[in-house]
């Protein structure tokens, strides 16, 4: 069962064990004061696929979005470039102009 924090009304905190179809307290079974339930964090952090992003973690601009359908992603490939692939061409030889002499 949880355990649920209370304020009374003179501000101090009690913790109070109840089951989630029990309806809140209204007075703290002790002292007969009128309470207030406080809602706290959870300590439950999902993370992985499938999951939203939650605001305990940046965006990350390389993060791949999961598909509708829970089928996993796979990432882009890679691709490697080399020295050779990257050097710019070589000059292009110079055009062989036919002579007239040959050309009678």
């Amino acid at each position: 069962m949880p355990m649920y924090l209370y304020r009374r009304e003179d501000g101090t905190t009690f913790e109070y064990k109840q089951k989630f179809l029990d309806d809140p307290l209204t007075a703290d079974p002790v002292t007969g004061q009128k309470v207030v339930r406080i809602v706290q964090p959870t300590s439950v952090i999902f993370k992985g696929s499938g999951f939203y992003v939650n605001d305990s973690k940046g965006k990350s601009s390389t993060a791949v979005p999961a598909k509708a359908d829970g089928a996993k992603t796979e990432a882009p490939a890679k691709t490697e470039t080399t020295a050779a692939a990257t050097a710019s061409p070589a000059p292009a030889a110079p055009a062989v102009q036919a002579s007239s002499a040959a050309a009678d």
